[in-house]
């Protein structure tokens, strides 16, 4: 048997393990690390299968072209002229920003950071963006403007120290298991719980307080605790005075919603919020841990610059066990933003509209020009798309037919489009769509890093030999580059990629190959005599005082009516991952979870004489989709929960396309829906 020591390719958690493979070069299983300071020897369900999906049947194996309106096998270099050609003809046609590019968050820091330079050097558009425009672009903007950086402030290690934990809009223990286990740790050792989320999700067993405040009115919760905590005192006064700014202008708004508004908006009691804000501002060490439930939002900016404000408040920041922590969705989607795989941003977070940063690109690249006018978001971009304004799109490894709201639009944009180039490891039903497929390796067949969701950067590592015809994608895309007419994409391989990142990155300075080494090295880390940075914000915040945000609370754009009755709100289950593409080709995990579901209160389904695993029809103004039910009393009364794993039963038919005005970023989590019976 050959072992591989890799890093697992689905949740941000980062865990490492190794690869097994026989004689015959076939992945026969998982090891975990007991070495590694993130998995400690153990994996979820999802990490123990990674490798399953791997050498299914269903890859991708050669490249595709449409002719005749099908899509049939093509050679390689047919594809890739026919990919750089198409591309260039539409930017000479139609000017650089009429093609847009898709990177992921499922590939490589290196790859990433290729596809920008891509966009930018080659074809001279900032329209460069991934799918943390769908998860987390509210973190990156809110937390940015606030501390400086819109990344996790403490590490994985420190929540088995904090002595209160606020687990907001995070069902941690189904999404990211490894932080969850310690997350019931540490409640073990005595810190106190508090679970805000209006569903019953199995870390809310453990909470000393469970809040099942409306969905969308985080805003107006997290303010009435604060009026509390100020009301008594609790605020800490010397870290307000001595590392922040714009606090009277904060206050002022706060006095707004003592608790009995923050209860009226939210559905709870006044009692409930009086308890919890006493609870995290009277521990020593208190801990906020957030994720989708937070960010996706029309004012999801807004939760989480509430979120930044309740931990200033009480001065948690810059030491173990506090902080507010980001807990990211995909594999690699801190670093694709960390690669400036988004449409203001060069890697490290270096704005496009900074001349002396452009200069700087354009010498390392040796090109001229570099635009400076931030471009399209993956939302944007598919807007653009629908009206005829984008022509070209190229996709990395992304299926926005599944992930991206509103179905019916993202059809008509990707439809509507010159041409459409995708590479991926699977058919999708975005492949579908495609002028040009291109198979592309997974994780388990090439080099490269990934970066964590507690910033920490790890190796990957080839563990088998590429399936069928498939390429690592950061050679697709140097010789996309090469043939468009660029020659300063030439690599031997992801190592040279990465000490070019290093050079023009000042918080990945000090990242080699060589001083990753087994477990990685968390940034900043800005040469190569530095250790890396366990804890943000130390002593002074990135940006030096950290900026209080005034923020008044706003409800959802779409709420229940007499059509719509109810909430429906989206996200992921344990057993499955993002659009199904890995974990529905895994025996065991597939077996667990076959079919799309709805989540409805009992008695919400006693009311319409729906019974338990009935199929049901649950309609939105976007479109209806069949899913069975699940009756209980996980969602309240007059809220559904689906989630958007499945094809046959997708949820974002349903979702609505209403974008937060800075991040661009959908609201997934409250819509107005209606749910029938089926014949």
């Amino acid at each position: 048997m050959k072992r591989v020591l890799t890093t697992c390719t689905y949740c941000g958690v980062g865990c490492g393990f190794y690869l097994v493979s026989n004689d015959e070069g076939q992945l026969v299983g998982v090891e975990a690390s007991r070495e590694h300071p993130v998995a400690q020897g153990q994996l979820c369900v999802k990490g123990w299968n990674a490798f399953q999906f791997v050498q299914h049947p269903d890859r991708l194996k050669q490249p595709l072209i449409r002719r005749n309106g099908q899509l049939s096998p093509a050679f390689w270099d047919e594809s890739m002229k026919t990919i750089a050609g198409r591309l260039k003809e539409i930017q000479r046609k139609h000017g650089n920003d009429s093609i847009a590019f898709f990177a992921s968050a499922k590939t490589s820091n290196e790859e990433n950071y290729l596809m920008m330079k891509l966009a930018r050097a080659v074809f001279k558009t900032n329209n460069v963006d991934h799918c943390a425009r769908l998860c987390h672009a509210s973190t990156v903007v809110g937390l940015a403007q606030m501390f400086g950086s819109g990344a996790m402030t403490n590490s994985i290690s420190c929540v088995e120290q904090a002595d209160c934990i606020l687990v907001i809009g995070s069902n941690t223990t189904e999404q990211h298991p490894l932080i969850g286990s310690r997350i019931v740790k540490a409640v073990r050792k005595g810190a106190k719980l508090i679970v805000a989320d209006n569903r019953k999700i199995r870390l809310a067993r453990l909470a000393g307080l469970h809040i099942r405040h409306r969905n969308g009115t985080d805003v107006a919760l997290l303010n009435s605790m604060m009026n509390v905590i100020i009301r008594e005192g609790l605020e800490n006064k010397e870290f307000i005075a001595d590392r922040t700014e714009k606090y009277e202008e904060f206050r002022k708004v706060v006095e707004k919603y003592p608790p009995e508004k923050g209860a009226s908006i939210c559905g709870v009691t006044a009692e409930e919020i009086v308890q919890a804000a006493r609870i995290y501002a009277q521990a020593k060490n208190a801990m906020i841990v957030y994720s989708m439930g937070i960010t996706q939002h029309t004012h999801g900016v807004d939760n989480v610059r509430s979120c930044g404000n309740l931990a200033m408040l009480t001065g948690n920041y810059g030491r173990p066990g506090v902080g507010v922590n980001p807990l990211r969705g995909q594999n690699n989607v801190q670093g694709a933003c960390d690669m400036g795989a988004l449409p203001n941003v060069f890697s490290g977070y270096q704005a496009v509209t900074d001349a002396a940063i452009r200069q700087k690109f354009e010498k390392a690249w040796g090109v001229e020009g570099l635009p400076d006018t931030p471009g399209l978001a993956v939302t944007t971009a598919l807007d653009a798309a629908a009206e005829g304004k984008l022509k070209a799109l190229y996709i990395m490894g992304e299926n926005p037919m599944m992930s991206d709201p509103d179905q019916n639009h993202v059809r008509k944009a990707l439809e509507n489009l010159e041409f459409l180039a995708v590479q991926d490891i699977f058919e999708t039903p975005t492949t579908q769509l495609a002028h040009v497929v291109l198979p592309a390796t997974s994780w388990a067949e090439k080099d490269g890093t990934f970066t964590s969701t507690e910033r920490r950067v790890q190796r990957i590592r080839t563990a088998i030999e590429p399936v069928g015809e498939s390429r690592p994608d950061w050679r697709i895309l140097c010789d996309v580059a090469m043939l468009a007419g660029y020659g300063g994409m030439k690599y031997d391989s992801p190592k040279e990629i990465l000490d070019e990142v290093a050079s023009v990155t000042p918080s990945y300075g000090g990242i080699t190959f060589e001083r990753i080494g087994q477990f990685g090295l968390q940034w900043p880390c800005p040469n190569k005599e530095h250790a890396g940075t366990p804890i943000l914000h130390v002593g002074k915040f990135t940006r030096g005082k950290g900026v209080f945000a005034a923020v008044d609370y706003r409800p959802s754009v779409e709420l229940p009516d007499d059509e719509y009755p109810y909430v429906l709100s989206t996200g992921r289950i344990y057993f499955h991952y993002h659009t199904g593409t890995m974990t529905r080709r895994s025996k065991l995990l597939d077996r667990e979870e076959r079919f799309p579901f709805v989540e409805v209160n009992e008695n919400d389904a006693r009311r319409l004489k729906i019974r338990d695993r009935q199929w049901v029809c649950v309609s939105t103004r976007r479109g209806e989709v069949k899913a069975q039910a699940r009756v209980a009393d996980v969602v309240p009364p007059g809220v559904l929960f689906m989630p958007f794993h499945f094809e046959e039963g997708a949820a974002n038919v349903l979702t609505i396309n209403a974008l937060d005005p800075e991040a661009k970023i959908p609201e997934f989590k409250v819509c107005a829906a209606a749910i029938r019976s089926t014949p």
